[in-house]
Order: C-alpha cells, then sequence, then structure tokens
C-alpha cells in the first residue's frame, strides 16, 4: 500500500511541476486577454456626457 502511494506520488511531482511551468500563452489566452481589455476601456464609453447631465438638470428643476 506504502508503496504504491510513493510511487504515485514520483509519477505526480513531475506532471505537477510541469503544469505549473507552463507560462506560454497560446492564441487563444492573447485573444481572450484584448477582449478583457476591450471591455475594461469600453466601459467609459457609457457614461453620461455633458447634454446628458444637463437634462438630468432640468428634469430636477421642473419636477420631472
Amino acid at each position: 500500500m506504502l508503496r504504491k502511494t510513493l510511487y504515485g506520488i514520483v509519477i505526480l511531482l513531475p506532471m505537477m511541476g510541469g503544469l505549473a511551468a507552463c507560462d506560454d500563452q497560446g492564441p487563444m489566452e492573447e485573444a481572450g486577454e484584448e477582449m478583457d481589455d476591450a471591455m475594461d476601456s469600453s466601459s467609459s464609453m457609457f457614461h453620461d456626457g455633458p447634454m446628458e447631465e444637463a437634462g438630468e438638470e432640468i428634469d430636477d428643476a421642473t419636477g420631472h
């Protein structure tokens, strides 16, 4: 029983080290990061502009 456990550990440790050391990004990973960056930068497009803010101030002043 102990021998099987030790063999399993000896076999799994190099595999785990190889997966942890995999740092190269493939094309899909790079595309995903580009999409994340695009979404982060596009969120500033949805803020109220000066005309929207002026309209809201008029609504508040007139009670609408």
